[in-house]
């Protein structure tokens, strides 16, 4: 990770499992010079865990994805300039709530609005 903008998702062992005189992989990937490391968790979502246990900043870490340090957890980018950060999931929400009506929609940004999908 480089300026907070995740740069590679390496998958490593699990906490616990570290090499003698290591603390932390994120400490033993940091070291290895490849920037600042920090642990996501395959199995968080909107901050919840789909599995019932601890959620670990808020989503699962992608390439793109942003390290927000005050948050404490990963912001995926922004797909549209009028989108607005939900900040109890740390992920972007259109202005006006897609349709759910059984159709698939896209969002316009042009019209500030869901479509029909063709």
């Amino acid at each position: 990770m480089n300026d907070g903008i995740v740069t590679s998702v390496i998958v490593g062992p699990d906490e616990g499992t570290e090499p003698d005189g290591v603390t932390s992989w994120e400490e033993y990937f940091t070291a290895k010079g490849k920037g600042q490391a920090v642990r996501t968790s395959y199995n968080t979502r909107a901050g919840e865990h789909i599995l019932g246990g601890e959620p670990l900043r808020f989503n699962y870490a992608g390439i793109g994805y942003t390290y927000d340090e005050e948050r404490d957890g990963f912001i995926p980018p922004k797909p549209f300039d009028s989108w607005v950060l939900d900040e109890a999931t740390c992920l972007w929400t259109a202005p006006v709530p897609m349709p759910e009506d059984g159709q698939a929609y896209v969002w316009d940004e042009t019209a500030g609005e869901w479509v029909v999908s063709e």
